[in-house]
């Protein structure tokens, strides 16, 4: 496809992130940095939290309308061609990656692309990149069923991305991780910059203020402020700023401390510990898999400490939401759980039943419909409680988008 369309993707400079969780995270931060220091950005992300066009983005808006029908009218004769090509049609991933780097090479034009993969790495259709740098967040387990049920094959598909003499850098993981891609890193001559080796991250809370220590191989930058919170979040924030760090030494890429320092303060992200509302607090958290609820659970204590939360939560039926829910049970006064419309969501009657076993004292309503799920949740909690809602990013945008319309329509 890529041949057909005059290779777009050699147009362009690109930070390729893989991981299993914090790749969204990781690339706000850098997008932010790089535009406060006046470089257009364009970013690449999967799923979307509040619209389809945001996965694509130039200087963090969304695709225009019409710029996408145009890239899908001018891309479609060659999907259609190739159905009965011997590689067969393209799946609808690859014709969003597709899409995007034609919208990057010819329609918005960006300094730099920040690249982030959808599953794994090695197979995934975003590794037809040759980037400048590239980040491998971190390794758990999470689409076993594609990737390997071990670490050390998720990591060596995590690891496919490296590219010959294009330095990795690696954030917090398990050294079983972590020695397959220094493995992959020297078969490759990739030089290689690891979190607690190359460079250092310390966390400072302030209030409810995230405060990260950063020291690397390039400089120490003390006292930045974030814009996200929780602990996995510092870790996000340093492994971006040691990538800049590395681009900034060895590809002339224009980066300053004070671009950083606001970068890292001003960087959004929706879905992640978001915070809707307060009295009560309505907590947005797209925590799908059990390291994402394991960093969860662990902001939940850090900024709510003692106090249970009311849960909201839905996943998909591959995930393993037995044991997310025996992390979060012990954390929750009450729990409603239900099922978006996406056709791999689990049965709200399965979620109970792992809640259940969790937490046998604990109130748990299963509800067919989500709507109904959020509608009655919102009308039982009271002003000082915390309403939390977890599990698939698809629930996470279902809920935050009807938040949004009705508060919208509130205002009208």
């Amino acid at each position: 496809m890529m041949e057909r369309l005059g290779h777009p993707e050699r147009r362009l400079k690109f930070i390729h992130i893989a991981g299993t969780n914090g790749k969204g995270s990781t690339a706000a931060f850098l997008q932010s940095i790089l535009r406060k220091a006046g470089h257009e950005v364009g970013l690449f992300v999967s799923p979307y939290v509040v619209s389809f066009h945001e996965r694509i983005q130039h200087n963090g808006e969304p695709i225009a309308p019409e710029d996408l029908l145009a890239l899908i009218e001018r891309i479609r004769p060659i999907v259609e061609e190739m159905k009965d090509a011997a590689c067969g049609a393209p799946t609808e991933f690859e014709v969003v990656t597709a899409l995007a780097l034609l919208y990057f090479a010819t329609v918005s034009y960006p300094d730099i692309v920040v690249w982030e993969t959808g599953l794994g790495g090695r197979l995934d259709s975003t590794n037809i990149v040759h980037p400048l740098a590239c980040i491998i967040t971190n390794v758990g387990f999470d689409h076993m069923n594609i990737l390997g049920g071990d670490l050390h094959a998720i990591a060596r598909e995590k690891a496919g991305i490296i590219k010959n003499g294009v330095p990795v850098i690696t954030g917090k993981m398990s050294e079983e991780a972590l020695e397959v891609i220094e493995s992959v890193a020297r078969e490759r001559k990739a030089s290689l910059y690891r979190e607690g080796k190359e460079y250092e991250a310390v966390r400072i809370r302030k209030g409810d203020k995230e405060i990260l220590d950063f020291s690397g191989t390039f400089g120490i930058y003390n006292r930045c402020e974030l814009g996200l919170v929780g602990e996995h979040q510092m870790h996000n924030a340093a492994v971006a700023v040691m990538a800049l760090q590395v681009l900034s030494n060895y590809f002339a890429l224009y980066v300053e401390e004070e671009h950083i320092r606001t970068g890292l303060r001003e960087a959004k992200w929706p879905g992640r510990f978001e915070k809707l509302a307060e009295n009560p607090d309505v907590i947005l958290d797209g925590a799908h898999n059990v390291d994402g609820v394991k960093a969860l659970t662990k902001t939940l204590q850090d900024y709510y400490p003692g106090q249970k939360v009311s849960l909201v939560f839905s996943a998909l039926v591959d995930k393993n939401y037995t044991e997310m829910a025996e992390l979060l049970a012990p954390l929750c006064k009450q729990v409603w759980v239900t099922k978006t419309d996406h056709p791999r969501a689990a049965e709200p009657e399965a979620l109970a039943n792992a809640f259940r076993t969790a937490g046998p004292d604990l109130p748990i309503y299963a509800i067919t419909e989500w709507q109904e799920a959020w509608r009655r949740a919102l009308h039982t909690v009271h002003e000082q409680d915390v309403l939390l809602v977890a599990g698939s990013l698809y629930f996470i945008s279902d809920i935050r988008n009807e938040w949004k319309e009705n508060r919208k329509a509130g205002d009208e």
